[in-house]
């Protein structure tokens, strides 16, 4: 039987007592260590000469094959394109997007490089799983190298409506790259109606759909399939993170700095998709149109660092901070702070046990694939006394949690209604909705995902 390979950009060996990770991280490890395999890419380090051979490290049944970028190629493949250009892009945010033809050249000489030191490792039967928008051309550049084992691609962020990709150039290249793989994954059935819109209106290709089967896709010469894949968690595993994390001293810290106020919490990593100032917004208008609120209820913002080398996440950091500092400016008191503002990292079963403590989880990202916090923290309740979900109509997980208090995230009154709404909801009504919420959680748990997506991966 074959391995699986799965291949991202960054690999970032996790585990349950280490750092959080991000939702790529955290999907595709607990998909790994389940089967076994191969986890290759980017080790997160920056050269200034090239390295000389793939480094090999093996955790449990998990080999992790990582090798680092020159700068030239950090900057170019990582910071240029693949941050620049497509992230904005997939995001529908034209107006951030920044292009240069030498970053695109590069992100493409990177994937073939990548593959190039990935060929020598592979057997004829492995199963290879290539993930998100950083690698789009990897299937093309193996190929190239005469690799015929099976290929799928399984896209985390949003695909952006035709309109939105038609502004990035280079975009036809970019599909055409896609298609190169057997089974591309889609996180959502509106990301997959966007790529098949493409295909049909500026590829000239064609669709075949089959009743709960992957679209069959006609383009550029040739045949693949595409279907949405919704990434879970898994429910059990998180909550007893959150079980084992409640006696922490950071936990604790909060716990006893709370006074019994109630408290709203958010996680994300600092980035612009993540609508942190509309929600640090909508916060402070419950503080103005509900005074009652004041000094019973504090909002805690968890955002850790990301891609600080990149003008647009630091121009979003120094918003957040003046945001957050003249709102407590407004409405603080001698023994109470409204936001609470940590720009640094936590390790997962702290991160659970402050989601079980919270009364309200508030994930409203102006757009995203799918937003593992939501299914986290709906999985760290305690389900005689759950707190309840708000949650952004953009986030893909809002297909599923139906049962969350669902939101636009630029209408910022209705956040504070959604906010004043969840603090003030009985518990009988918590408890329905968090049960529905959990029971679709274990039934679409990261087993599913896996075993689907590479179920039809595997079928011919």
């Amino acid at each position: 039987m074959g391995r699986l390979i799965i291949v991202s950009n960054r690999v970032a060996p996790i585990s349950e007592g280490g750092p959080a990770a991000g939702g790529l991280a955290v999907g595709v490890y607990d998909a790994l260590k389940e089967t076994g395999g191969v986890w290759f890419g980017w080790s997160g380090d920056v050269l200034t000469v090239p390295p000389e051979a793939i480094k090999l490290e093996e955790q449990g049944p998990v080999t992790f094959a990582t090798i680092g970028l020159v700068r030239r190629d950090y900057d170019q493949y990582y910071r240029g394109f693949s941050n620049a250009t497509l992230w904005p892009a997939f995001h529908y945010r034209p107006d951030l997007i920044e292009f240069d033809r030498d970053e695109y050249d590069g992100y493409c000489r990177v994937n073939r490089w990548l593959a190039a030191q990935l060929a020598p490792l592979l057997r004829p039967d492995d199963v290879i799983w290539v993930h998100d928008y950083h690698l789009i051309p990897f299937a093309q550049a193996l190929r190239e190298l005469g690799v015929k084992n099976r290929i799928g691609f399984f896209l985390h962020i949003p695909f952006p409506a035709s309109q939105i990709l038609l502004s990035v150039p280079r975009h036809r290249e970019l599909v055409e790259a896609l298609c190169a793989f057997d089974l591309l994954g889609f996180q959502t059935e509106p990301d997959l109606h966007a790529f098949c819109d493409y295909v049909e209106t500026e590829a000239g290709g064609t669709l075949t759909r089959h009743a709960a089967k992957p679209v069959e896709v006609r383009a550029f010469g040739k045949t693949l399939k595409a279907a949405a894949y919704p990434i879970g968690v898994y429910p059990d595993e998180v909550r007893a993170l959150a079980k084992d994390g409640e006696s922490g001293r950071d936990v604790q810290t909060v716990k006893a700095t709370l006074h019994q106020r109630k408290l709203v919490m958010s996680v994300d990593r600092l980035d612009y998709s993540k609508g942190l100032v509309e929600r640090f917004r909508a916060f402070e208008r419950l503080m103005e149109h509900d005074p009652q609120q004041r000094n019973n209820v504090s909002f805690l913002q968890i955002a850790p660092p990301t891609r600080s080398d990149v003008d647009a996440y630091r121009d979003i950091r120094l918003q957040l901070e003046a945001e957050s500092g003249r709102i407590n400016g407004r409405y603080a008191e001698l023994d109470w702070t409204p936001i609470r503002y940590i720009h640094r990292q936590y390790e997962r079963p702290v991160l659970a046990a402050l989601f079980r403590e919270a009364h309200v989880g508030f994930v409203t990202p102006l757009r995203d694939g799918m937003n593992l916090v939501a299914k986290e923290y709906v999985s760290a309740q305690d389900p005689d006394d759950p707190g309840v979900l708000v949650l952004s109509q953009f986030a893909g997980a809002a297909r599923e949690l139906k049962a969350a208090l669902i939101v636009n995230p630029l209408d910022i009154d209705g956040m504070a209604e959604a906010l004043a709404t969840a603090l003030a909801m009985p518990l009988d009504e918590r408890r329905a909705r968090h049960r529905e919420m959990y029971a679709l959680l274990r039934d679409n748990n990261v087993s599913v995902w896996r075993d689907n997506f590479l179920r039809d991966l595997k079928a011919r």
